[in-house]
């Protein structure tokens, strides 16, 4: 059933609220916390931040949290200055 992104009304009775999910398209999906995940295998990696970055990347070394793999690794180029100090 598709969700109306239009539609701003409380969570109904009974219902749960709604969590905050934010998608940054070079970056990782922020969740408003506490998370669970259930992995492929079946695994559920648990967080109670109050905000919590997702993995899309995979890259991450903590997966499935972001660890900012995602960003490109710029090297520092040293100046003329540097490298001639008075």
């Amino acid at each position: 059933m598709p969700v109306d992104p239009r539609n701003t009304a409380g969570p109904a009775r009974g219902e749960a609220p709604a969590r905050r999910v934010a998608v940054d398209p070079k970056g990782p999906v922020l969740v408003e916390g506490p998370v669970e995940i259930v992995l492929d295998d079946g695994t559920v990696a648990r967080s109670d931040r109050f905000m919590v970055a997702v993995c899309t990347c995979r890259r991450s070394r903590t997966y499935p949290w972001c660890d900012t793999s995602h960003r490109p690794r710029v090297r520092a180029t040293s100046t003329s200055e540097d490298k001639d100090p008075r």
